[in-house]
């Protein structure tokens, strides 16, 4: 696609975003559908949301293998109830995924929904309420929004009222929201254009380290034209995203070293190399102050965008002023201008950093080691096999000799500098074509059941191994998050808004219902 026939294909979909779009929007098929599925959900609106603190309920690390099953054995009914064949699809020594499968008359083509139903784990001092004890505020936390009893739920629940508990956003309502809107189909008489699939991960949240095992031994099972996934948030202007992609991961512990034993700052500093300092230049020279990767040669091992990314991402509505006076930033780096370019590129986060002690607790000494935590975010074309040379021969050029595990202390003596590199987890990033039918089918959809144009772009900013499913299903992955923003996802408190459930229902109604004459009409 050329870079005028980029503008072209986004300006289509941006104008779909102005107020006469908006107002014959249901005059659309999807839009009359919405309109449909919105009445039902208002008068569904508690069932939904008892289901959904329900399952919120639940304990669900992936590490707790009776509170997995039961968040198994519970999605299963929910399934079930909905007319899916479900089972639960496994490997040894590993959470299951929960599956289920629907048949619909006449369907040529099967869509697959992915959510994970595990959950980050938890601290409970950091909590309001329990974490696993879902609390209905009418509002949110930061506004001391009052608890709602649920023996007094009224019948028309506010869509700003938010709903706390873990996984809730993330992405135990997604799922709900998914299963809501196919009974509001039923309910209107219609029935999925494609024959759905449901693939429900366990360990997400863990790593999911066995899921390139789950998805080879089912792979058969799991074969679909298209999947659609509902992980994470809607874009912070709370329109309506779709995202082609996400970043990848790899982490990377290093240490650095000092004496052997702490020693006196006055009798020792400015002699005995600090391990600290050490390693905040190390820092400064894979880093720069506007968040750019100095590493020689990582920026040429990424993929350039193509003309239709470029287009999109220019077109993405601005919100960071406001994103940066809600988390108090008196300045933002500048590696790229705004927040939806700079998540296109990698990235290399500190995540925590170890030396010595502070305040009441700090020794004026020269500590024995240093160690910085990162992370690193990847893009393509810049795979966890391309970025490890690049970083060790960076170490190696700052005059350090790699160790991989704990120097003894004649390593120490033989080398001035001395770096640990432990290399953990990691998988590379994932960008489907913005240009196949399925995804103008699915953006079109998206619109309809919105009445405004979403925000389209390439990837998103945190990672999921989408690559597995490319690589082994060999179908496309397309993302049609639904959850608020704000949602404190992997963190304490993590809420629901519930406007984005009421919404998200409308959403994936109408996307199964519209997706594949959708997907007919932009074949042509």
């Amino acid at each position: 696609m050329t870079a005028r026939t980029a503008i072209v294909f986004l300006g289509l979909l941006v104008s779909l975003a102005s107020p006469v779009a908006a107002q014959s929007a249901t005059a659309t098929p999807g839009g009359a559908l919405a309109a449909r599925v919105r009445e039902w959900r208002r008068s569904h609106e508690r069932e939904v949301l008892l289901e959904l603190r329900d399952l919120v309920a639940l304990p669900n690390l992936a590490s707790d293998a009776d509170g997995i099953a039961r968040n198994a054995a519970h999605l299963q009914g929910l399934l079930a109830r909905r007319g899916f064949t479900t089972r639960l699809l496994t490997v040894p020594n590993a959470p299951p995924a929960v599956y289920g499968s629907l048949e619909v008359p006449g369907a040529t083509r099967t869509v697959v929904f992915y959510a994970h139903y595990d959950g980050q784990p938890v601290t409970p001092a950091d909590w309001a309420t329990p974490a696993w004890t879902p609390a209905l505020r009418a509002g949110t936390l930061e506004e001391r929004a009052p608890i709602v009893a649920w023996d007094a739920l009224p019948a028309s629940i506010p869509g700003e009222h938010r709903l706390y508990g873990r996984a809730v956003s993330d992405d135990k309502g997604p799922i709900v929201a998914f299963l809501a809107g196919l009974d509001a189909l039923k309910a209107a008489g219609v029935s999925p254009s494609v024959n759905l699939k449901v693939f429900l991960e366990g360990e997400e949240e863990a790593g999911s380290a066995n899921l390139d095992r789950l998805l080879q031994a089912h792979r058969d099972t799991l074969r679909a034209d298209a999947w659609i996934f509902g992980d994470g948030p809607v874009h912070q202007s709370r329109a309506p995203l779709v995202s082609f992609g996400v970043r990848g991961t790899k982490e990377l512990e290093i240490t650095t070293y000092g004496p052997s034993r702490a020693v006196h700052s006055g009798h020792y500093g400015n002699w005995a190399p600090n391990p600290a300092v050490a390693l905040a230049h190390l820092i400064a020279s894979m880093r720069d102050a506007e968040g750019r990767i100095l590493i020689p040669g990582v920026a040429d091992a990424v993929r350039p965008l193509s003309p239709v990314e470029r287009a999109a991402i220019d077109a993405a509505p601005a919100e960071d002023d406001a994103i940066a006076r809600a988390l108090a930033l008196g300045r933002r780096e500048q590696v790229r201008g705004r927040l939806v370019d700079a998540i296109t590129i990698p990235a290399l986060n500190v995540r925590g950093l170890r030396a010595g002690e502070v305040g009441d607790r700090a020794a004026n000494a020269v500590p024995t080691r240093a160690q910085a935590s990162i992370d690193f975010r990847l893009v393509p074309d810049l795979t966890p096999e391309v970025l490890k040379p690049l970083v060790e021969a960076h170490v190696r050029a700052q005059g350090y000799t790699i160790v991989t595990g704990e120097p003894d202390e004649d390593t120490r003596r033989a080398h001035p500098r001395v770096a640990r590199l432990e290399w953990g987890a990691g998988y590379p990033g994932y960008r489907a074509s913005m240009d196949m039918p399925v995804s103008k089918a699915i953006v079109s959809a998206v619109a309809q059941a919105r009445g405004v144009a979403p925000v389209v772009m390439p990837n998103m900013g945190g990672s999921l191994p989408l690559y597995l499913f490319a690589e082994i299903l060999q179908a496309p992955l397309v993302s049609v998050p639904v959850v608020n923003h704000d949602n404190n996802q992997h963190a304490a408190n993590e809420n629901l808004r519930l406007q984005n459930l009421w919404d998200a229902i409308e959403t994936y109604a109408v996307l199964v219902a519209r997706l594949e004459p959708e997907w007919k009409a932009a074949s042509r």
